[in-house]
């Protein structure tokens, strides 16, 4: 079975009843499947790395390999190497290799590019929301504020006239008492100390 990327991340364990977790034998028998391809994988990349290195050193021409080519998650852009012409310096196949590798490289980074950008122009404009929306309460708060501000105000001037009207209340009240007094004193002015029991 050729296991590939995909069949890692999809792979579901079924659940043991009466304990937690995934059943130790199924888990095992799949990491045993991803060992065995994996050193597929490995075996394969050093095969190649040696007929890489016999085929620049210019020993012996590169032999196509029997082996499957591993998937992967993502496909890549086909892009056919140039060949060798018959009687062609290896080096020039190398440079063509070469020419190969800086192209996907390009194409690599343009996307690694426009990506940033993406990401750039998502986070601006998630801090523009979280701007605005802070500006947003912020008017809010400032109109309850003045809201209360002015209800304070309106509270603060009906007590200063609740005071002024206190206060002429009180003087009256004691303008009178004080009239009071006068005429009582202007009264008994005429009755002899003796009269008034002092």
């Amino acid at each position: 079975m050729a296991l590939t990327p995909d069949d890692v991340v999809t792979k579901q364990f079924q659940h043991v009843r009466f304990k937690e977790g995934f059943d130790p034998d199924e888990v095992d028998d799949f990491l045993d499947e991803i060992v065995v391809e994996w050193r597929k994988t490995i075996a394969e990349n050093d095969e190649l790395k040696a007929k890489l290195a016999q085929y620049e050193s210019g020993e012996a021409a590169p032999q196509p390999t029997a082996a499957a080519p591993v998937e992967e998650a993502k496909p890549e852009p086909v892009i056919e190497a140039p060949r060798a012409v018959d009687g062609a310096p290896p080096a020039a196949a190398s440079a063509g290799i070469i020419e190969l590798a800086q192209r996907l490289h390009d194409e690599h980074v343009a996307e690694g590019k426009a990506q940033r950008d993406q990401l750039i122009s998502e986070a601006q404009s998630e801090a523009a929301r979280i701007v605005s929306e802070a500006e947003a309460k912020q008017r809010e708060e400032l109109e309850r504020l003045e809201k209360e501000r002015g209800v304070l105000e309106g509270r603060i001037t009906e007590l200063r006239q609740f005071e002024r009207d206190y206060r002429a209340q009180l003087r009256s009240y004691i303008e009178g008492k004080l009239r009071d007094l006068e005429t009582t004193a202007a009264s008994s002015g005429s009755t002899p100390v003796s009269a008034i029991g002092l």
